[in-house]
């Protein structure tokens, strides 16, 4: 069924285009990712397709047939009404007596209970109803009595989200799901629990996000908003990497080509012919075509990261018997650790564990209640928190820069200017003279991350900094990272950020309890799986024991209904694991090599016998050192 066709849309804002003549149709059942840097009209374009926008030029058909539902990154609610009536907001029969139910379920009314079980039955309304409580509670949606004007950011988040799959879940057969950056405010297990979710549902799905595992797991097709166009590409976000340098390599040598040719026929017009034929008019006109596709620029900007980091001494960080509670809720239960240079630390945890309160007691924000917290003294914190950019009134943004620094020293010894600094954060000169409020949310991001580096911190704290970052924003500070000499400890729920970046995590348990692993993130999650399939088994194991059944009996039950071996659990490879094998595959190769022609040496009755002695040991390390290059690409192309 044919959901959308859109043909020829223009967008401006003033005299600054966000997309020229684009076309695009979607299809039931397509799952699209929608890419683009920060304010270039990704959520224009969602806001148009929901009706909310119009455009200056071209055509968009929508299928009456087609419900069409927005998840905005500010959800809009009604500040009068409850979290319950916000979510259960259609006036209809099923709809009405869930919303009673879930009410008299909260207040736990028996009475109003044993009347709406009746008329529960009557409508056919339970399996609807089971759905609404999974929804729920796997977004942790709870007090459903509070108004929604009490609720924080990330609590409106998930109720709008609730909102969202709760109405495409009733009664609408055929949903145009749009969700502008639905990860953000969730932790980890909802974001997973989110993929299936999305995939069970079976939806038509347009997405913007900046969580590429998320991207992968829900979409089959890319869209990306570039330069006033649109580019698609088919399949996962490393395709789309690799076809876009592809289409990049392929513009260049076309402009180049363009160059070459506009030279010619400059040299040409310049004769001035006088002659007017048709002939020379049509090269004349051509001639402007030229010239418009030589001048062409494909400039592939990105952020640049360089900075003078300031000396770190040997002493880091030391944390001793450290204790941390408020009320009933501790966080630290005599926690000791002594930070070293270099590390690279994530930090996961359920949400209201107390992983940004753990990161202000490392600044001296907040006292522990009892123990140590040794900071070194060559210690500069760049403290990239949640609460984003802290002014006490509007300013404009080269005000704001100025105001931390006048200038900023680079690594290689000279320095640039707050206005030079900015340009490289791809903020204009006309953007500089903006005021922070009109900025876009990316934007704010990416002047707070500016702001934080303008320090020049050896040890940064990331407190999830990839919430509303475009793409190409992440990449670059990923890169920054990972070449960053100082101590890096990153909160994020953007598992693909976590598992390119940090070396162990901090486990935040709960009750106190931190767990050191050794690990990135999604071997964290492989550890978990096997632990949870070994402490099944002890159980089975007890029960039976319990029974009276002997443990060899036991052991021998358990065997038929053991889980799979945690070999074949699925996951994405780290950053690490995609660079080793493809070193693995260089390092075969040229080995293979090698012993090729040393065969071909030690096959010459003419040669040499010490240089046969010699080649005859190379060719036996040659063939272990391959056994075991060969054994370990194996294991990784397993993952792959």
């Amino acid at each position: 069924m044919h959901y959308v066709s859109a043909e020829g849309l223009t967008k401006s804002y003033g005299i600054n285009p966000l997309f020229r003549n684009i076309s695009f149709h979607i299809n039931e059942g397509e799952k699209i990712a929608l890419i683009a840097r920060n304010g270039v009209g990704k959520s224009t374009l969602l806001r148009i397709l929901s009706g909310q926008e119009t455009t200056d030029e071209g055509k968009l058909f929508i299928n009456k047939d087609v419900t069409v539902a927005l998840f905005e990154q500010d959800p809009k609610f009604d500040e009068t009404k409850t979290v319950l009536e916000n979510i259960f907001h259609t006036n209809h029969p099923v709809m009405n007596v869930i919303r009673e139910y879930e009410l008299a379920s909260e207040s736990e009314d028996g009475e109003a209970l044993v009347e709406l079980f009746g008329r529960m039955d009557d409508l056919n309304a339970w399996e609807f109803e089971v759905k609404v409580k999974q929804i729920l509670t796997k977004l942790n949606v709870h007090h459903l009595e509070q108004p929604v004007s009490d609720l924080s950011g990330g609590q409106r988040k998930r109720v709008a989200l609730a909102k969202t799959l709760i109405d495409i879940g009733f009664d609408h057969k055929h949903t145009l799901l749009m969700m502008d950056e639905p990860t953000n405010h969730l932790d980890v297990e909802m974001i997973e629990w989110l993929e299936n979710y999305i995939n069970q549902e079976n939806v038509t799905l347009l997405l913007v996000t900046h969580d590429r595992y998320f991207l992968d797991a829900v979409s089959e097709e890319i869209w990306e908003l570039e330069r006033e166009n649109m580019y698609v590409y088919r399949g996962d976000y490393e395709n789309y990497m690799e076809k876009k340098a592809a289409r990049i390599d392929s513009e260049m040598a076309s402009i180049d080509k363009a160059k070459n040719e506009y030279r010619k026929e400059l040299e040409w017009m310049r004769k001035q012919p006088k002659a007017r034929t048709t002939k020379s008019k049509s090269r004349q006109d051509n001639f402007y075509d030229v010239e418009a596709r030589a001048k062409q620029k494909i400039e592939d900007v990105q952020v640049e990261l360089q900075m003078k980091m300031s000396r770190l001494g040997g002493k880091i960080i030391e944390m001793k018997k450290v204790y941390k509670s408020y009320g009933d809720l501790q966080i630290l239960k005599g926690f000791d650790y002594n930070f070293s240079k270099g590390e690279r630390i994530g930090i996961i945890g359920k949400n209201g564990v107390g992983k940004s309160t753990f990161l202000n007691m490392l600044q001296g924000i907040e006292p522990a209640d009892s123990g140590k917290i040794n900071v070194g003294d060559t210690i500069v914190f760049g403290n990239f928190s949640q609460q984003g950019l802290v002014v006490k009134e509007n300013v404009r943004v080269i005000e704001y820069v100025k105001s931390i620094a006048e200038n900023f020293p680079l690594a290689n010894g000279g320095s640039l200017s707050a206005a030079q600094f900015l340009e490289l954060f791809l903020f204009t000169p006309d953007k500089q003279y903006t005021y922070l409020n009109a900025l876009s949310g990316g934007e704010k991001k990416r002047l707070q991350l500016l702001a934080v580096l303008f320090k020049n911190p050896n040890f940064l704290i990331l407190d999830e900094p990839t919430n509303d970052l475009d793409l190409p924003t992440l990449a670059v500070l990923e890169k920054f990272l990972e070449e960053y000499q100082g101590c890096v400890m990153i909160v994020s729920h953007d598992r693909y950020f976590m598992d390119r970046l940090v070396d162990h995590l901090f486990v935040f348990e709960g009750e106190g309890e931190v767990r050191d692993f050794p690990g990135n993130y999604t071997q964290y999650r492989i550890w978990l799986k096997d632990n949870e399939k070994k402490d099944n088994k002890w159980q089975s194991l007890e029960t039976h024991k319990s029974k009276g059944i002997s443990l060899d009996e036991a052991i021998s039950n358990t065997k038929n209904d053991a889980p799979p071996p945690a070999t074949n659990v699925k996951r994405k490879p780290s950053f690490k694991e995609k660079k080793e094998f493809e070193d693995l595959e260089k390092e075969i190769a040229a080995l293979e090599a090698e012993k090729n022609k040393i065969e071909e040496q030690l096959s010459n009755p003419e040669q040499d016998f010490s240089q046969l002695n010699l080649l005859s040991k190379r060719i036996g390390e040659i063939t272990a050192d391959l056994a075991s290059k060969e054994m370990r690409w194996l294991e990784l192309s397993e993952i792959m």
